[in-house]
């Protein structure tokens, strides 16, 4: 399969570049773009069991929370039909450089996500290098109260799970507990994240898309993810190519998906799955296995009404569905009128840790309203109710009310 996806990649772009084609002297110029995304947050947190430390440790009632990215783009299309194109993302809000738990995930203050070229025609587009892979592309989400909250991938997270005794979660021997602690209630089909690799997706044919990725290497720590024995530059820059066979450590990716739109009647249809198998290299660990994950979503819209779910599950990297993993599904419903758009939805995520570590069960509410003043521009009014409840051992069980006001600013 492997070999098939670099022939099908090579034949394409050389029947494209087979025709001379004209391209300008000085290349591609690049455009700056990018979005500022700024909050006022109301925040009351309740945990039922007492917190170590002293009383300055519970959450802020009000406080600022914020994300800024800017974007570098550009492309041509050359005579001979083939579009060349360059994208970078970066991150530029080094006050925000916490997880969900409060601990530092990066330093400095502008973090490259993404960075990658493409190539398109009528033949479909190659994405190469740092971007998110066809299963995450092609996903559906449900509609949202606000899509930086309650989102396919929210942007703003207003629970400091630091101050919850669930911050016990934050280790990387349960692998699925550790993307809680650092992407709290995202449902978006990322396994792969940002690493290197080679995406396809075909032109849209009777409402029809589909798309495969393939990433060498998932893992840039390229490390025993159980004992977090390893060397960063094992995964590349001066150590070059990535470490192959490395203990315990995620490897290769594939992933396809399919995504369908249309109408019938008066009703618009969108619906979509995916799926992602990650390898593990070399596991020296019994119980465990490839990481996998798939989704399945679908999304209806009569007037100004959309309604919509997506379900989403996980097996946390272990052998047996019983051992270890994560199911989510979600549901949501918006109506837009004018410049103004009502949205709610409801999440339930199930988290099993392994057989030895019991059950994490949480839900989210929200509601939310979202108002256009300018192109580009939003202002955003939500409220959420976040519940954790756990069976007994591992302690989590508490609660979350947040109310948001902010701005989206899109530049």
């Amino acid at each position: 399969m492997k070999k098939l996806l670099l022939c099908t990649a090579a034949v394409a772009l050389g029947l494209a570049l087979s025709t001379p084609a004209k391209a300008a002297a000085d290349g591609i110029k690049l455009g700056i773009g990018g979005d500022f995304k700024g909050y006022m947050v109301w925040d009351h947190q309740k945990t039922d069991v007492d917190l170590p430390g002293p009383v300055t440790s519970k959450a802020r009632g009000l406080d600022i929370v914020r994300a800024t990215e800017i974007h570098f783009n550009g492309e041509t299309t050359l005579d001979n039909g083939l579009t060349v194109g360059v994208y970078h993302e970066a991150e530029i809000d080094g006050g925000n450089n916490v997880d969900n738990f409060g601990n530092d995930v990066w330093a400095g203050s502008f973090l490259t996500r993404e960075s990658y070229a493409y190539f398109s025609g009528g033949w479909g587009r190659f994405n190469f290098g740092k971007e998110d892979g066809s299963n995450y592309l092609l996903q559906v989400a449900a509609p949202s109260a606000d899509s930086n909250l309650d989102g396919i991938r929210s942007s703003i997270n207003p629970v400091n799970y630091a101050l919850t005794d669930l911050d016990g979660l934050n280790t990387k021997t349960y692998n699925v507990a550790f993307r809680y602690a650092s992407d709290g209630l995202d449902y978006d089909n990322s396994l792969t994240g940002d690493y290197n690799k080679l995406t396809y997706l075909t032109p849209v044919f009777s409402g029809f898309q589909f798309g495969v990725s393939y990433t060498p290497d998932v893992n840039d720590f390229q490390g025993d993810f159980f004992t977090q024995n390893g060397n960063p530059l094992n995964g590349g820059g001066l150590g070059g190519v990535h470490q192959n066979n490395q203990d315990n450590s995620w490897g290769s990716a594939w992933e396809g998906s399919g995504r369908y739109e249309g109408h019938f009647q008066n009703v618009s249809i969108t619906a979509g799955a995916g799926y992602t198998d990650v390898a593990l290299e070399r596991n020296t660990h019994v119980g465990f296995a490839n990481w996998k994950e798939w989704n399945a979503g679908v999304n209806a819209g009569w007037e100004a009404f959309n309604f919509g779910g997506v379900y989403t599950t996980d097996n946390g990297g272990a052998q047996g569905s019983s051992d270890s993993g994560s199911k989510t599904w979600v549901v949501g419903v918006d109506y837009t009128t004018g410049p103004y758009k009502l949205g709610g939805s409801y999440l339930h995520k199930d988290i099993h840790l392994n057989s030895t570590v019991n059950d994490l069960t949480t839900t989210r509410w929200a509601g939310g309203l979202v108002y256009t003043y300018g192109p580009g521009m939003t202002f955003r009014g939500s409220a959420s109710f976040v519940k954790n409840q756990t069976t007994a051992g591992i302690g989590g069980d508490g609660t979350a009310t947040d109310i948001l006001v902010g701005t989206q600013i899109n530049f």
